[in-house]
This record gives structure tokens, sequence and C-alpha cells, in this order.
């Protein structure tokens, strides 16, 4: 997979390059810390897919994804973010972005996350900061959009009605959802669920002995 990336701070163009390169399955065609050459660097190099940091100098990186994305419409673009404003990502996802990914994200979940974007998997946020995560998740090892799916599993969701709450596709649940059973030791949803109220993941209802 063809990657081009797009970052106003060194460090974070490091860290991602480093992430793809030990994956083993990108190649990085370019990088840029300028807003005003990602238009230029897209045309040049034909990437698949370009992860964009929302905030770029001399042009802003919504104004690029709009761009990309009218000019390039085959090119996928996963925008970059520290900001968790609800508006930002609504208004990110409306320009064309086919993921909103928080710096916050554990570097080893990047990969991953690239590959089911390509795949047309759309994400509304990856990576929420692990101040909201439970610390039973951490030390199961669930990542906090594993816990949104368990949580949503013990409210009686199915599948179709989880991948429409949480603004992801079905088979973005079905990957989760193995993850998940297999992190826990889980049988089936209903021993998920189980585990997860004795892990302290999710509380149970009021009333529900």
């Amino acid at each position: 997979m063809k990657v081009l990336l797009a970052d106003d701070h060194r460090l974070m163009l490091d860290g991602i390059r480093r992430a793809l390169e030990q994956d083993g399955g990108f190649e990085i065609v370019g990088e840029t810390q300028n807003g005003a050459q990602v238009l230029p660097l897209v045309g040049q190099t034909s990437p698949d897919l370009v992860v964009l940091d929302v905030r770029m100098p001399n042009m802003d990186g919504l104004q690029c994804l709009e761009e990309i994305r009218r000019r390039h419409p085959k090119v996928k673009v996963v925008m970059l973010s520290a900001s968790t404003t609800p508006d930002l990502i609504e208004e990110a996802l409306r320009r064309g972005a086919s993921a909103y990914v928080l710096k916050t994200v554990d570097p080893n979940d990047l990969p991953s996350t690239l590959r089911q974007v390509i795949g047309g998997t759309v994400f509304s946020t990856v990576g929420a900061s692990e101040a909201s995560t439970p610390s039973g998740a951490k030390a199961a090892g669930l990542t906090d959009r594993e816990v949104a799916i368990l949580t949503e599993l013990a409210s009686g969701k199915s599948n179709d009605e989880i991948a429409k709450e949480l603004w992801v596709t079905q088979q973005t649940v079905k990957f989760h959802l193995t993850n998940v059973y297999r992190k826990l030791g889980a049988k089936n949803r209903a021993d998920a669920v189980r585990q997860a109220y004795q892990l302290g993941l999710i509380q149970r209802p009021l009333g529900d002995d």
C-alpha cells in the first residue's frame, strides 16, 4: 500500500513511518510538513492513501482533504488530529475523510486501521484517550473501540444496530468482536458480556441483579 504522510510535527511523521515500516506492508512514497505541498505530492506519487494532519501550515488539512477528494477521488484520506471536538470530526467525515484518527492511537494499531480504510471501512474516530478506557480494559488488552462495542453488545443490540450506532460497517463490528472473544477467552456474545461485567468494563443496568 502506497502512503503519503503529512504532519507539521517531525516526531509524529517519524513515529508513523516507523510503525508502517515495521509492519512491512506499506511503502511511504512521500512526506511533508507543509500543507501547500500535499496536493503536488499526491499528483507526483499517486498514493493509495494520505495520512493528513488536520492542522497544517500554509494550507489547512481540511482544505487539503477537500481538494484531494475533488481532484483525486480514488485516493483515500485519513485525518490525524489531537482534537476530539465532535464538530471537527463531523466536518472531516463530511468532506470525505475515510477515518479520523486521534494522535493518542497506539502506533501498533495504525497499520490495521489503514488496511481497514483501504478495504472500505469507515470509522468516526480511532484511538480515543486512554483516560476514557476502564483500567480493566487495559488489563485485558482491550482497545477503546472494543469496549464501546462490548457496551453496545450488553444492551442487546445486533451487529447491524451496533454498526449504525458507532458509524462503522458490520464487517468491522465482527472484526472487533473476534478480537474481544480472543482477548477475554469468551465462547460467545453472552460469555463476553458476562466477563465484561466481572472485569468492570461495563456497568450493569440499575435493578439488574
